[in-house]
């Protein structure tokens, strides 16, 4: 049987999903938007580019994959908001702003000038360039059509089977433990039936003391009614800083544009762009008091913990409210440990990869029973993939993660900035 077709008997696939992969501007993150919201207001006129990487190259793709994946993305242009959508987002997301609703009712993606793929010895090359505003919106929906792209046609030994289950197996275990958590997957998920497939499970999960919170994907969250989650990503940061042309001031010229726009809401600040102890060290009282909380998303989430509590001491900060968001590949058991471990402040967790591209090999499929316990078969292993700001203005972009692995950008310019910011581990 194909692992592709067999699926619970219970769920219907949507019909457009074999022909139309991204079905709405809103199959996107949250995130995406917010910040589209601001740089329309701030930086309309940036000229960007934008790099995919691949931080797996054993996983090769074919030429089947790549002309599905051409197909699918020159799809995004014919891709404009509904009138539900748009009055969606007034509802629901009426935070961005009125003026930025407007645009995005009326807006549309130009792939044939805006992407440009390349594939040679079975490696893909993608770039998307173009004005910031008109470009920002690509990341997502690219990352999830490669996704699908790999999985509907190099690696194809996986299966459905049991994913509602386990998602809300899943669900259920962090909800008894107290954790509030997010759906974080749209970049890395198999495909969109697979994400569909595993917010169902969220949802059956029964009350406890934590709470399933919502999603990061806008589409699902208008069609299964739950809270759209998100606030703002490296991304932003990393833009500011390339057009400013200053890193010492770039975390709080672009914190302060934020809240400019925003105010109180969607403040829960991202700390990894240029190094959590670079953001730690120039964080403000006034901008500790003011924003609700900060996401930790690459490094080791236990020295987070103990970092961001210290500076919230040493500024003399009440934090017995703010929260700490962990969204750094995460799986039911690190949520676990997080949770006791960050108890003396609020925390969260928005988790990806796990929930929508864990999948067990179909080769190794026995029966009924071994359907009952998926995670005891081999699995087929997710994508590791990136779309990330390469330069803004004619000027390099770069991101210097707490963990190496993560760091993005020129070589040469990520080490002048480790340098500048007298960041340790420059090799």
């Amino acid at each position: 049987m194909n692992p592709r077709n067999h699926i619970n008997s219970s769920f219907h696939a949507p019909s457009q999903i074999d022909t139309n992969e991204i079905q709405s501007l809103l199959d996107t993150d949250l995130y995406k938007l917010s910040m589209s919201a601001v740089i329309l207001k701030i930086y309309p006129f940036i000229h960007v580019l934008y790099r995919f990487k691949n931080r797996n190259p054993k996983m090769k793709f074919n030429q089947t994959a790549v002309s599905w994946l051409r197909q699918q993305i020159n799809q995004l242009g014919d891709l404009q908001l509904s009138v539900p959508e748009v009055e969606f987002l007034r509802e629901k997301c009426a935070y961005l702003g009125e003026d930025y609703i407007s645009f995005l009712a009326t807006f549309k993606l130009r792939p044939e000038k805006q992407v440009t793929i390349d594939f040679e010895t079975n490696d893909l090359s993608l770039c998307v360039s173009g004005l910031w505003i008109d470009t920002i919106l690509y990341e997502v929906p690219l990352l999830a059509l490669i996704s699908a792209a790999y999985f509907k046609f190099v690696d194809t030994d996986w299966s459905y089977d049991g994913q509602q289950e386990l998602a809300r197996e899943k669900a259920t275990k962090l909800i008894n433990a107290g954790c509030v958590f997010s759906e974080f997957g749209t970049r890395r998920r198999r495909n969109f039936l697979s994400q569909e497939i595993v917010l169902r499970g969220l949802v059956q999960a029964p009350a406890g003391p934590g709470k399933f919170a919502g999603t990061s994907n806008v589409h699902f969250a208008r069609l299964h009614g739950l809270t759209p989650i998100g606030t703002v990503a490296h991304e932003f940061f990393m833009g500011t800083a390339a057009i400013t042309g200053d890193y010492f001031t770039a975390n709080t010229t672009a914190l302060k544009n934020w809240q400019k726009f925003f105010g109180k809401e969607l403040s829960i600040a991202l700390t990894d762009t240029f190094s959590t102890d670079v953001f730690l060290k120039s964080l403000t009282k006034e901008e500790a008091e003011s924003w609700s909380g900060f996401r930790q998303d690459s490094g080791n989430p236990m020295a987070f913990i103990a970092k961001v509590v210290n500076r919230y001491k040493e500024l003399g900060v009440d934090f017995s409210n703010k929260v700490l968001v962990f969204s750094d590949s995460l799986n039911v058991d690190r949520c676990l440990e997080l949770q006791i471990a960050a108890a003396q402040i609020k925390c969260s967790f928005g988790i990806g990869t796990f929930l929508t591209s864990m999948f067990s090999r179909w080769s190794n499929f026995n029966g009924q029973d071994d359907f009952k316990k998926p995670l005891t078969r081999e699995t087929s292993a997710p994508m590791n993939i990136v779309i990330k700001l390469h330069e803004a203005n004619g000027v390099s972009c770069v991101k210097i993660s707490d963990q190496v692995e993560k760091n993005t950008g020129n070589n040469d310019e990520v080490k002048r900035v480790k340098v500048m910011l007298g960041i340790k581990g420059i090799e």
